[in-house]
C-alpha cells in the first residue's frame, strides 16, 4: 500500500522537484500537486482525498494559514505537513494552531522529509527540534519589548510627546521646556517620524496605544 500525498505550492518548478522526490520513496505516491489552497479543495470536491498535504504557507488566492485551517474544519483525518522557507515563530505557531502536524524548512534534506512523511503517518505528528526550540520560545520569550524604546524617542521627544497630548500650544509647551519654538518643531518632527504619524492627533493616538499617557 501507498499513501497518497497532495503537494500545494505555488512554486511550479519546486513543486516538480518535490513531486519527484516523493515518487522515489516506496510507500508514498504524488496523488496530485496544485498551486494554492483552492485549487485543492476543488480536488477535495472531485472527492480526490490524500492521506498527506505537503502545504507552503505563502499562496496566491487561499495561503497556507488557510488553507489548513479549512482541512482543520472539513477533513482532520488528512495530515498536514507545512514545508516553507519561514522559519520565523509566528510562521511555525500559526501552521500548527491551524491543525498542521509538522512544519519542515525547505532546504530540508531529502531524507528529512521522507522521516516527517513516516511519522505523521505512524505518530500522526513530526515536531523537530527545530520547531521545538521555537515554540517554546514564543511561549517563553526571554524579554518582553520596550515599545518606547523600539521607537527610538530619547527624553526630550518623550517629554514632548507627553506635553502633545495635553491641550497646551505649542508655544506654551516650548515656554515648559524651556526652549525655544523651533526646538519644539524640531521635536514635532521627530515624533512624526518615528511614531509614523503625520498629525498631532497621530501622536495622541499611539501615545496612547503604547502607554505613553493614559486617559
Amino acid at each position: 500500500m501507498k499513501y497518497k500525498i497532495a503537494i500545494v505550492d505555488d512554486h511550479t518548478l519546486f513543486a516538480n522537484a518535490l513531486a519527484g522526490l516523493v515518487q522515489k520513496m516506496e510507500t508514498f505516491e504524488v496523488m496530485f500537486e496544485v498551486g494554492n489552497g483552492k485549487e485543492l479543495i476543488h480536488h477535495f470536491k472531485l472527492k480526490m482525498i490524500p492521506d498527506v498535504v505537503l502545504l507552503d504557507i505563502n499562496m496566491p488566492e487561499m495561503d497556507g494559514y488557510e488553507t489548513a485551517l479549512w482541512l482543520k474544519n472539513n477533513y482532520p483525518e488528512v495530515k498536514v505537513l507545512a514545508l516553507s522557507m519561514f522559519d520565523k515563530e509566528e510562521a511555525i505557531v500559526g501552521m500548527l494552531r491551524n491543525g498542521a502536524k509538522g512544519y519542515l524548512l525547505k532546504g530540508c534534506k531529502p531524507s528529512e522529509l521522507r522521516t516527517a512523511l513516516d511519522n505523521v503517518i505512524n505518530k500522526g505528528f513530526h515536531y523537530t527540534e527545530f520547531v521545538t526550540d521555537k515554540l517554546l520560545k514564543s511561549l517563553n520569550p526571554e524579554k518582553v519589548k520596550n515599545p518606547i524604546k523600539e521607537l527610538g524617542l530619547n527624553d526630550r521627544e518623550l517629554e514632548f510627546v507627553r506635553h502633545a497630548c495635553t491641550e497646551l500650544t505649542y508655544n506654551q509647551i516650548a515656554d515648559l521646556m524651556c526652549c525655544s519654538a523651533r526646538t519644539v518643531d524640531g521635536y514635532r518632527e521627530q515624533a512624526f517620524y518615528k511614531m509614523k504619524v503625520k498629525t498631532r492627533v497621530g501622536i495622541v493616538v499611539e501615545a496612547i496605544k503604547l502607554g505613553i499617557v493614559t486617559l
